[in-house]
């Protein structure tokens, strides 16, 4: 019997054996379920979960005073998060809900959840590029500054037309057009109305270098004086080549003490823009803006006038030209003349053209 146990050992040994073996199993188990937890983890935060349409970047914003539910919903909607739980796992873990920052993301395809989460988190948005052009009323810029950042057009246009405020920044209702320069400027969409304006406010004041402000006073006009004029000149002409021809026929007015008698100024008067042919019914209107009856500039700008007209001003051609028309050939460029009578014969072409083309008004 001594020889059987020692060839197959007592049941408690065996007994022993089967609960180690039991115990190694487990620990095995619970080592392989840590690895697959683990992995699942690895996976939920840096495994690859947004995709944008064709690979390319997209814009996302997210507007001031959103929630964790509003920011779900708009990235929900454009379908680029492929596993939603992971994300919302992640997210309650990292606390997006509660640092959620306004602004405008670039996101690439390809994030994982840690990096969007993360962008989402770190208030480092991309700037847009907001573009001023061919701007005549401060209704119209307000409109067009509101779909490029997210100041609404009533706030801007409420600052636009607050007389306090703009005496805050040396400008009256008639000049504040004035600053706002037609260029391409890069903001944050975030910024606020008063932001906008005081950013436009200080590009104007690098704009107006002592070389200008030399050329405006050598001139005798301040720089809002030479907007108001070069508004005129953007107006009556598309052709940079002539403007500063143009801006000499004024200048020569101005000096000889004329009135300026600048169809444009009529235009806008009567604010319909979309005169093409001013008549003498048109010029009779009572309007500080109408230079057929007041001398002088009128009170401001009647557009946001380009640097190209700006510097015309600056630089306008000295001539004796006290006239110019339109040419004939509706090519946009202008006949010059320095007497009335050359100016009849220069007129009287352009009416017989519009006439034929039956432009009446």
């Amino acid at each position: 019997m001594a020889h059987y146990h020692s060839m197959y050992g007592t049941p408690n040994r065996r007994k022993k054996s089967r609960s180690s073996r039991f115990v190694l199993i487990f620990i095995l188990l619970l080592i392989i379920a840590a690895a697959v937890g683990a992995y699942l983890l690895y996976l939920s935060i840096f495994k690859p979960n947004i995709w944008t349409p064709e690979n390319k970047t997209t814009e996302f914003y997210i507007e001031t005073g959103s929630t964790f539910e509003n920011v779900k919903t708009d990235l929900y909607s454009q379908g680029i998060i492929l596993n939603r739980k992971t994300f919302e796992w992640l997210a309650g873990k990292k606390s997006l809900a509660t640092n959620i920052k306004p602004g405008r993301y670039l996101i690439e395809s390809g994030l994982n959840n840690n990096e969007l989460i993360d962008l989402l988190r770190s208030g480092e948005q991309s700037p847009v590029n907001v573009v001023i052009n061919n701007v005549r009323i401060k209704e119209e810029l307000a409109h067009k500054i509101a779909v490029q950042i997210e100041a609404d057009s009533t706030s801007i246009i409420q600052l636009l037309n607050d007389t306090t405020y703009l005496k805050t920044i040396g400008l009256s209702l008639e000049t504040v057009i004035s600053i706002f320069l037609p260029n391409t400027y890069e903001l944050y969409w975030t910024t606020t109305a008063k932001d906008f304006i005081e950013r436009m406010h200080s590009e104007n004041e690098k704009f107006w270098t002592d070389e200008r402000k030399a050329k405006a006073q050598e001139i005798g006009l301040s720089p809002v004086e030479v907007s108001t004029l070069a508004s005129i000149v953007e107006k009556e002409t598309i052709k940079n080549s002539e403007k500063e021809t143009m801006a000499g026929v004024y200048i020569n007015r101005l000096k000889s003490n004329w009135r300026l008698q600048a169809d444009p100024t009529v235009v806008y008067a009567w604010g319909d823009f979309g005169i093409r042919r001013v008549l003498n019914v048109h010029k009779q209107i009572d309007s500080p803006y109408n230079t057929y009856i007041y001398y002088g500039l009128p009170p401001g700008p009647i557009c946001a006038p380009s640097i190209a007209s700006i510097d015309a001003v600056l630089n306008y051609e000295k001539h004796t030209y006290m006239f110019f028309c339109a040419k004939d050939d509706f090519s946009g460029y202008h006949a010059f003349s320095s007497t009335h009578a050359g100016h009849m014969i220069n007129a009287n072409k352009y009416r017989k053209a519009l006439d034929e083309r039956n432009i009446r008004k």
